[in-house]
């Protein structure tokens, strides 16, 4: 059987310690953590499902939650509005927006300290994702110190952000994206694969090598129903160690989020 990556199970452990930080910080220091999620008027069911998640955990963690939906040439005012506001910790941006273009533009004007998500170019705290990632790896005790470690795709909300991270930890680590040549023998080298390419289905059972673990960071929209980058064929496999189909990446992406807004809110209230 393919022992699991199982990210809701870290993400109970990590609720009850920011739970109690958030707790201390309302009690002790009369702050309450806010996040404003900016999203598209016209976002469809899928980032609806999102959001609702992001507010069901804040509940939890009694961080309160500000969903502003508006429209995509209004998000410059919206954000710089929500930048000067004290009581706003945190603010991310929804992805996708109706117009992807204006990404970069819009999310490197949300104020570096309050930049949660970590994708502007200052912003101070590391890539969400990335960063849920490296901590679901240590939470399943999963050795990167000399392994051969492939990132499949070089997008800005996973694979650049991980690259850089694990770089900066003294990791070696290869980035493969569409450029790139002898990507199956590659593959096969590796120890460690995450796959961040939004394509379904594209790591195949013949690129992953025996007692491989994978994670599979990317999602697809496929007929309504949301889709990974590992095909079904490896979740067949018991030598390899993998994230689920649910539950794996997605739950602690949005711990670390909440552990971000926790974070600037406690420099807020000048803990840190």
């Amino acid at each position: 059987m393919t022992r699991e990556l199982n990210g809701s199970e870290l993400q109970g452990f990590i609720k009850q310690r920011q739970l109690r930080q958030v707790r201390n910080l309302r009690q002790a220091y009369q702050t309450i953590p806010r996040l404003a999620i900016i999203m598209s008027e016209q976002a469809g069911k899928v980032i609806d499902t999102y959001v609702a998640m992001k507010n069901a955990y804040a509940g939890d963690v009694l961080i309160e939650v500000q969903v502003l939906r508006v429209a995509q040439s209004l998000m410059p005012e919206i954000i710089n509005e929500a930048n000067d506001d004290p009581g706003v910790h945190g603010i991310i941006v929804q992805l996708p927006l109706d117009d992807p273009a204006d990404t970069d533009r819009l999310c490197a004007m949300i104020a570096p300290h309050k930049d949660v998500d970590g994708l502007g170019p200052r912003a101070a705290f590391p890539s969400a994702t990335a960063e849920a990632i490296d901590w679901l790896l240590a939470g399943y005790n999963v050795e990167l110190e000399g392994k051969q470690i492939t990132l499949l795709g070089n997008g800005r909300l996973v694979g650049a952000p991980l690259a850089r991270l694990w770089r900066q930890q003294g990791l070696q680590v290869t980035v493969l994206d569409d450029t790139s040549d002898a990507i199956d023998d590659t593959l096969l080298r590796s120890d460690v694969i995450v796959s961040a390419t939004g394509v379904p289905r594209i790591l195949k059972s013949e690129q992953v090598a025996h007692g491989a673990v994978v994670v599979d960071a990317g999602t697809a929209s496929e007929n309504g129903q949301l889709v990974g980058d590992v095909d079904p064929a490896v979740r067949t496999r018991s030598d390899v160690t993998l994230t689920p189909i649910k539950g794996g990446v997605g739950p602690l992406t949005i711990a670390v989020l909440f552990d971000h807004v926790i974070q600037a809110a406690q420099k807020s209230a000048r803990i840190l």
